[in-house]
């Protein structure tokens, strides 16, 4: 394996490690249908997912009680299913954040250093 294969293989789980709490913080404002959902993550991040990566997660988070969905019929087109936090997603997604929050602060200070390059 190359050094950029690792590199690379690396990123990919890292970003995959995170696409939870991401898809759970573009729901906290309120409910969006996935489209949505996968334009938002590409906007406020660098994640950029497919389509077929972002609904069997929601199914999942729907699964564990963290998400509702709902079908709204439109004027303009087809219907749409709109995803939402529960209670319980609500609390999910504050926790998890926390986490990350400490989590991403001493990884920071950790790696300082190797940004001064020192």
């Amino acid at each position: 394996m190359h050094e950029s294969d690792a590199e690379d293989k690396w990123e990919v789980q890292l970003r995959k490690g995170c696409l939870e709490l991401a898809i759970l913080a573009a729901l906290w404002e309120g409910r969006s249908y996935g489209l949505e959902i996968l334009r938002r993550l590409e906007r406020d991040s660098d994640l950029i997912v497919s389509e077929g990566t972002v609904y069997p997660l929601l199914s999942r988070l729907k699964a564990l009680g963290l998400v509702r969905s709902e079908w709204v019929t439109s004027d303009a087109g087809h219907p749409r299913k709109y995803y939402a936090l529960t209670v319980a997603g609500k609390q999910r997604a504050a926790e998890m954040a926390r986490t990350w929050a400490r989590f991403s602060s001493s990884m920071g200070a950790l790696l300082a250093p190797l940004a001064k390059g020192k």
